[in-house]
């Protein structure tokens, strides 16, 4: 997205009255300050705490709209945070940007797996931070988009509601997170097609975001999970190699 975009995005959004809750979890004060700043700047209210037992306090009191989590934290680590926010079904769905100077590939996919929907490595652009906090809330906010709706996808015995965000399987309910809700209605809306992971990256995560086409593989295996038979041996998202992925809604019976 360029600047005259964001621009008009932010502009919006104040017109409409929305100022999204941030929850910043970051034991380094410097750090945390730095990020606060540049969030408050942009129209954010930004709530701090400095370890993990404080942050999740805070969203028991009050659910924020988004977190910026660091990983390592004193006491209780970032990803044990991250793990608790997707096991309640209160924070679900809560976007979750991990901020960390835990930078290695295995460091990414277990963030990833653990159920954050994007990283950020420092020493990091306070601009690239705030740009990727806007894309995970249009996401996570889809009734702010003019284009959005309701309805809803049935067949065999997958059912989605795309208004509530409630997903069963077998009429037994999935607790999917955002960005593997956003990538199973998309592909239950293009079926049989196959697309390349940075065309995935492209149409569910939006082209103004900054991840790495690896998170496409990351999401693709969590959501397996919750939809096959044998996660191991997939038959609704079929892998096509050297390629990307296609939905097969055939195998659903």
């Amino acid at each position: 997205m360029n600047q005259t975009s964001q621009a008009t995005s932010a502009v919006s959004e104040a017109q409409r009255g929305i100022r999204y809750r941030v929850l910043l979890v970051e034991d380094d004060a410097d750090i945390r300050e730095l990020i606060r700043y540049n969030l408050a700047q942009e129209g954010f209210i930004v709530e701090e705490a400095a370890d993990g037992v404080q942050a999740l306090e805070k969203v028991k009191r009050r659910v924020p709209d988004l977190m910026v989590l660091d990983l390592m934290l004193p006491g209780m680590p970032g990803l044990q945070v991250c793990r608790q926010m997707r096991a309640e079904r209160e924070t679900t769905h809560l976007p979750i940007l991990i901020v960390t100077a835990k930078g290695t590939e295995v460091d990414k996919v277990l963030g990833l797996e653990m159920g954050a929907d994007d990283y950020v490595v420092k020493p990091f652009s306070p601009r690239e931070l705030v740009a990727r906090v806007k894309a995970l809330l249009r996401r996570a906010n889809p009734l702010s988009e003019p284009d959005s709706g309701g309805g809803a996808y049935e067949k065999g015995r997958l059912r989605m509601d795309f208004g509530t965000y409630q997903v069963f399987v077998e009429d037994q309910r999935r607790e999917l997170a955002l960005r593997e809700f956003e990538l199973l209605k998309f592909f239950v809306q293009h079926p049989m097609r196959v697309y390349t992971r940075e065309q995935l990256l492209d149409m569910v995560w939006g082209r103004d975001t900054f991840v790495e086409p690896r998170t496409v593989d990351v999401h693709v295996r969590r959501l397996r999970q919750h939809i096959e038979r044998d996660d191991a041996n997939p038959e609704l998202i079929l892998t096509v190699r050297s390629v990307g992925y296609r939905f097969n809604p055939e195998a659903l019976g």
